[in-house]
């Protein structure tokens, strides 16, 4: 819980810093004096003070509960992440790798009942955009992670990251660029950011929202950051493997999954966003492709290596 309370804040935080000193914003850099301390601060009160609105046309049980369906699986998927040698898990679980990849599809639900449930045009459109993506991105997500599996003989992560052998990583990377973009996608992080396009269609899913119920969505975003970063992490850069992995082994994981938070952030400025007609295209022409090229190099691999 705490973990799951103070990462996302954090990447929260971080992603002003790094946006501002990308892109010359001086707000986040002055709020409250010493390098704009206070940002986070100002903007969870702003959250706090906003009214809670609901659309009069709107279905209002699924409109409440569409937030806590948005944020709570990225909480229940922590419970399976290995975050350091020795048992620093919730839960083992033989078939870890299917659970956290089916909790996290759970995940994108809540998009979709904030879209329906707001009795507007834009919302809609944006929740039709945001099913659609995840179409398209499930499938290089899972082949990219079966990958791994094949190469460790395990679904386990905590087995995973048993057998890991720092020899995996070259030949694994075109999988884990494959397995973090589409996870990027399943965000709905920039560049892929199609569903909430503002310039089209207002805030897509969650243009009805305000106060405390949009915040519990931005930080469901967050979350997914940190989540997907640190199942990248595992899969594909051996978790808490380093230097002195058994003492420090959740320091390991943490840098890395701090790495490739700021790369989700650095995405953001840099690259601008692509049509949903691309994003699709990216998908099935590009990220299918490499994946099914991974699991071949992968079964290659393992027959050279028990043969």
């Amino acid at each position: 819980m705490v973990a799951f309370l103070v990462l996302p804040l954090l990447v929260g935080q971080t992603e002003h810093k790094v946006m501002a000193h990308m892109q010359g914003r001086l707000g986040p850099m002055h709020a409250g004096g010493f390098h704009g301390w206070a940002q986070l601060v100002a903007d969870g009160v702003k959250f706090a003070q906003k009214e809670d609105t609901v659309p009069a046309g709107a279905d209002r049980r699924v409109f409440q509960l569409a937030p806590a369906v948005a944020l709570i699986p990225y909480l229940v998927v922590l419970v399976a992440i290995p975050l350091g040698p020795d048992g620093m898990v919730g839960q083992v679980l033989d078939a870890g790798i299917f659970f956290v990849l089916a909790v996290l599809g759970v995940g994108v639900l809540g998009s979709l009942m904030a879209g329906w449930a707001s009795a507007n045009k834009y919302s809609l459109l944006g929740a039709l955009r945001t099913a659609a993506q995840l179409m398209a991105y499930e499938l290089p997500l899972l082949l990219s992670a079966a990958s791994v599996a094949m190469a460790a003989g395990t679904l386990s992560l905590t087995g995973i990251l048993g057998e890991f052998e720092w020899w995996w990583v070259p030949w694994q990377l075109v999988g884990g660029v494959v397995f973090f973009t589409a996870g990027l996608a399943e965000l709905q992080r920039p560049p892929f950011d199609a569903p909430i396009a503002p310039e089209e269609i207002i805030f897509g899913a969650y243009t009805e929202y305000s106060g405390l119920r949009f915040a519990f969505f931005l930080l469901a975003e967050y979350a997914g950051i940190v989540v997907v970063s640190a199942l990248t992490a595992v899969l594909f850069l051996g978790g808490w493997h380093g230097p002195m992995s058994d003492q420090l082994g959740w320091l390991w994981m943490l840098l890395k999954t701090g790495a490739l938070s700021f790369l989700v952030i650095w995405a953001r400025v840099a690259w601008p966003r692509l049509r949903a007609d691309q994003i699709q295209k990216f998908a099935w022409t590009v990220l299918v492709p490499l994946a099914l090229a991974q699991i071949a190099l992968t079964g290659v691999i393992k027959v050279v290596v028990s043969g």
